[in-house]
């Protein structure tokens, strides 16, 4: 028994000895695509076995947890996530769904869609739909070539995921093909509500500017192939969708969730709409107050105060509980369509 006692207490000791802390790490790539003239900055999280050093214990206005910037990536292949941001949003505005996929084996990479973002407004860019889809998998091509990054990718297990236009973006990346005659029309008609986001007002009275309909002439097949699983968190433009065909070119799995109460991306004619079109696509639906915004970060109250349409929910609403059921269903969704080592 003695003899037992003692075997256990040096394998307990030997598995604690080689047990590693698994942080999360961080780094911004700064890529350009030169044939459409746009930057396209990308932020990457992915685990480390570095040591978090005090230095990057930074303040942030959003709730995170702290990151290892530049830290090194371990050893071995681990899937790939792309994300893309809503309208008018950022590469860090998901930040906790990216540290939450980085926690469970994941490299994460989100991108900035040039002039589509909070802090590089512009009109036109906010409506050239077709070019998100183009700088997510123009990002992909360069992190495959990164000299740091490209041996740590499993280039067979690649997915999507994204936010509002971020949720038409992976859609599109699937192969949904929306016709942008019937989603201009709708934009000018039924659907000028949605088209006056509080992101950027006024948007309509862009819609028939020459780089707009000369555009959309020129759209390229936006479908992504190397992309094999998508997550779509309360898509938009679900109107510019109106039959099933517009989908036949999508093969792999697709996840979709909605909000009851969203009024940017209403569910009849988004998440549900998209769900009712994609075969053998799965939903969830977040019911009663939960709205469109409640998607993005938790902030401290000052910020709270500050943009409430962003950043305050229905006092139903707890924005932290939203975001862990997100982070469980894209966990589960990954895990069973790109599981990690």
């Amino acid at each position: 028994m003695r003899r037992q006692i003692v075997l256990a207490l040096l394998l307990l000791l030997t598995h604690q000895h080689s047990f590693t802390q698994i942080n999360i790490g961080q780094r911004t790539l700064h890529f350009r695509d030169s044939a459409r003239h746009r930057p396209i900055i990308t932020e990457v999280w992915y685990p480390t076995e570095d040591t978090l050093p005090q230095t990057d214990k930074t303040f942030s206005a959003f709730t995170r947890k702290t990151t290892v910037r530049n830290g090194s990536l371990p050893a071995g292949k681990w899937p790939l996530i792309m994300l893309s941001h809503g309208t008018g949003g950022g590469r860090l505005t998901l930040e906790w769904l990216s540290q939450a996929l980085a926690e469970k084996g994941y490299i994460v990479a989100a991108v900035d869609h040039y002039g589509n973002t909070y802090d590089n407004p512009i009109a036109l860019e906010f409506l050239k739909v077709w070019e998100r889809p183009q700088d997510i998998s123009f990002a992909l091509t360069q992190l495959l070539k990164d000299n740091d990054l490209q041996s740590h990718i499993d280039q067979q297990k690649i997915g999507a995921i994204g936010f509002s236009l971020g949720g038409y973006t992976v859609i599109a990346l699937a192969g949904g093909e929306v016709n942008y005659t019937t989603l201009i029309n709708f934009n000018k008609t039924v659907g000028r509500k949605q088209l006056d986001i509080p992101e950027f007002p006024g948007l309509i009275k862009y819609l028939d500017d020459t780089a707009i309909t000369a555009g959309v002439k020129r759209v390229p097949p936006l479908k992504d192939s190397r992309i094999k699983a998508f997550f779509s968190i309360s898509p938009a433009l679900g109107p510019g969708f109106t039959t099933k065909q517009q989908f036949k070119n999508i093969s792999a799995p697709v996840y979709i969730t909605g909000s009851q109460s969203d009024s940017i991306a209403p569910i009849k004619s988004n998440a549900w709409h998209y769900h009712q079109l994609i075969d053998h696509s799965g939903y969830y639906e977040f019911p009663g107050k939960t709205g469109h915004y409640v998607m993005l970060g938790e902030v401290i109250d000052e910020v709270k105060k500050k943009d409430p349409i962003y950043f305050q929910d229905a006092p139903s609403v707890n924005r932290h509980e939203v975001h862990l059921q997100i982070d469980s269903l894209a966990i589960n969704f990954f895990k069973t369509h790109l599981p990690p080592r």
